[in-house]
Order: structure tokens, then C-alpha cells, then sequence
């Protein structure tokens, strides 16, 4: 340590090193406003936006879009993070991720979500220097393309039928149903068996509370819901309270917000209640730490959703990379984060076709963002 507290940063004689981050809010507009349990929405959001520059000529990106009283996480934490981190990542090699990353979790304890957004970044760099794409250094790459799931906001049950209709004349084969925002469970089990009826057989249908229910009401639902063949996700806050709805209800379970790091995935799979789970990258930490979960998960035999929790094209980018290096039977699906959004932050994000989606090409993310709309960043560090 230096006199003056700034920790000493290791550098390799001619490595690459960080010279810059810089970072941007941006709204993100819902194309339909996402109403979920508790009040929860997503209309319009911020997401986070970051680039580290390098002596090298490379700039990595990252991005995080924190949804507002979703997890313990919020946008406008990101810049005080990546102020506090400056003094570790300024004049490091960004080029083998986790040095930099065990570095940055010493000088700043938690804030997964920040570190996220700069741990995409930093594997970006390193697939760009290397040449590679980021699925090729994930595991390699194992499906061309990866099944979609079409998210559905929890609105009147017929609107929500329609929606599906919809949804599977484009190709989608699982659709997720937003249930609680009403209060009412009589309506929810409306919603799960008007989507059923209009998704047809062979689609995957699953409900998802989003913590929003207690036991008993989500109890309630799954028994009165039990011949329609669907999935409950996240009724309950913790992992017990789920997994006493799986038990009484006989339905499989997906865990999402309780799920964030091997404890959860352990206590989870332990309690019977993660016959499937979504790992979302800002829970964890970034792709390196998704990636340990994924693992994990390979061996626990739950099946596996990759993506994050909200964002464009940079998140999106992201996690299919992940998910193309999953197994594809043990992949469930991945989400198209920035097809429910705009503005497109990169106009060579990935969009998806028929109900399918693939990684984008090229080195690291693939995608580059519009520096005309991103215009000048919010936080220059140097």
C-alpha cells in the first residue's frame, strides 16, 4: 500500500493496461409496460453503460439495468462503485479477468451488480485481444441457436391469451405469465389457464410471482392450476416458502431472485424446489461468476435460464454467449432482453427469429455501441 492508501497495481512489463472508464445512464423505454407483483414495473428504466479503455487501442463494454425494487441493486450505484474502484483498475492488465476482478472484490466487498457490468467488460477485452469470440472462451460453443421464452405482464387474462397467440405465431415455444399485480389468486389461476389455452400443447407455460405471493396464496393457485401442465417461478421471498409450494402443489419449480450464489443454488437444490433456475449475470457478478453457477447447476441437474435481469444489447450480448457455451439439454432458455426495449444501444445486437436467437459474431460481445446516442459519458475516470 502506498502512502497515500491507493494500493499498488501489478503490471507485466508491455502488457495491456486500463486507462480509462467511462460511463453512461441511459433510459430504456418498455415497448409495453411490464407490471409485476408488489407494484413491481418496468416502463421506463436506466441502465448502466461502461467502457474501459486501454493503452492497447481496445475498449471493452459492459452494462447492468438494475429493475427498480427488484433486487438489492439500483443504476446510479454503479458510478460510486467504478469511483471506488479506480485506484485498483486504473493501470491494470484487463486481459485474464479474474486477477483483476479478486482485486476489485479485496478494495470493494458486495455490489455484484457493479462489478458486473465491469467483469462483462473485461471479457470483452479479452476476446477482442484474443480474437475470439466470448462463447469460445465460456466453454466453447455449443448450440448455433437458443430457445426463447416470451415474457407476458401481468394484465387482464384475456389480453394476456391474446399475447400468447401471438407470441407462438412467431415461433416462441415458452411463455412466462406475470402473475400477482391484482391481488387476487382466483385471477392469476384465470391467467395461467387462459395463456394455457391459447399457447396450446407443447409449449412450456410457467407462472412467475416475483416474491410476490405468500405460501398459501401461491398454494392455492398451483393446486386450483395442477391439470393445466404448467411451472411456478419464484412464488415466495425465500427458497423455504418455495419449496413448501412445490411440495404441496406437485408442480415443478423455477427459483429466480433467491437464486444469486452457491449457497442458494445448494440450499435450492437441496429443498426440492429448482427443477429450474435463472441465472442472471448481475446477480452474480458478471459472466465468470454465472459461469461457476452454471457449472454447478450442470452437476446439481436443474435446468438453466441465461440472461440478466434487464438491459440492451450489451447485457443481451452477454448472456447468450454464456448460453451458447451451455449444454443444450440443460439450457431452458435465454431472453432477448433487448427486443423488449429501446432505444437499441448497438446496431449489431442480436435479434431473434423464430422464437430462436443466436450470439452475435465477431470478437468478445460482438457489439459495438452507437456513440452518437450514447453522446458524452456521465463519469470519466483516468
Amino acid at each position: 500500500m502506498n502512502s497515500d492508501q491507493t494500493p499498488a497495481v501489478h503490471r507485466r512489463g508491455g502488457g495491456t493496461r486500463i486507462t480509462r472508464l467511462s460511463l453512461w445512464h441511459v433510459p430504456l423505454t418498455s415497448h409495453t409496460p411490464y407490471h409485476m407483483a408488489e407494484g413491481k414495473t418496468c416502463d421506463t428504466v436506466e441502465t448502466a453503460v461502461i467502457a474501459v479503455d486501454t493503452d492497447a487501442g481496445i475498449t471493452g463494454w459492459g452494462e447492468v439495468c438494475p429493475i427498480p425494487h427488484y433486487l438489492p441493486a439500483y443504476a446510479r450505484g454503479v458510478a460510486p462503485a467504478l469511483g471506488e474502484l479506480a485506484p485498483v483498475l486504473i493501470g491494470a492488465d484487463p486481459v485474464g479477468v479474474g486477477a483483476v476482478m479478486a482485486r476489485a472484490e479485496a478494495w470493494l466487498i458486495g455490489h455484484p451488480y457493479a462489478k458486473s457490468a465491469l467483469d462483462i467488460a473485461l471479457w470483452d477485452i479479452t476476446g477482442r485481444a484474443a480474437g475470439l469470440p466470448l462463447n469460445a472462451l465460456l466453454g466453447g460453443r455449443r448450440s448455433e441457436t437458443m430457445p426463447l421464452y416470451h415474457s407476458i405482464t401481468c394484465v387482464a387474462p384475456e389480453e394476456m391469451a391474446r399475447v400468447a397467440r401471438d407470441a407462438v405465431g412467431r415461433g416462441m415455444t415458452q411463455i412466462q405469465v406475470k402473475l400477482g399485480a391484482c391481488g387476487d389468486w382466483r385471477a392469476d389461476v384465470e391467467r395461467l389457464a387462459r395463456v394455457r389455452e391459447a399457447a396450446g400443447p407443447g409449449i412450456l407455460v410457467y407462472g412467475d410471482w416475483n416474491c410476490g405471493a405468500s405460501s398459501l396464496e401461491a398454494t392455492r393457485v398451483g393446486r386450483a392450476a395442477a391439470d393445466l401442465d404448467v411451472m411456478l417461478e419464484q412464488p415466495c421471498p425465500t427458497i423455504a416458502d418455495c419449496a413448501r409450494v412445490r411440495a404441496a402443489t406437485g408442480l415443478p419449480m423455477k427459483l429466480d431472485e433467491c437464486a444469486h450464489d452457491t449457497a442458494t443454488l445448494l440450499e435450492g437444490h437441496d429443498r426440492g424446489c429448482m427443477d429450474a433456475v435463472a441465472l442472471k449475470l448481475s446477480k452474480f457478478g458478471g459472466l465468470a461468476a454465472t459461469r461457476a453457477a452454471r457449472d454447478l447447476c450442470l452437476h446439481l441437474g436443474a435446468k438453466m435460464c441465461v440472461e440478466d435481469t434487464w438491459g440492451s444489447d450489451i447485457a443481451t450480448a452477454a448472456a447468450l454467449h454464456l448460453a451458447a457455451a451451455t449444454p443444450p439439454g440443460r439450457l431452458l432458455n435465454t431472453c432477448d432482453l433487448s427486443g423488449y426495449v429501446s432505444p437499441r444501444i448497438a446496431p449489431d445486437g442480436p435479434v431473434r427469429s423464430n422464437g430462436r436467437i443466436a450470439p452475435p459474431e465477431g470478437a468478445g460481445l460482438g457489439v459495438t455501441p452507437d456513440a452518437g446516442l450514447l453522446g458524452a459519458p456521465d463519469l470519466i475516470l483516468d
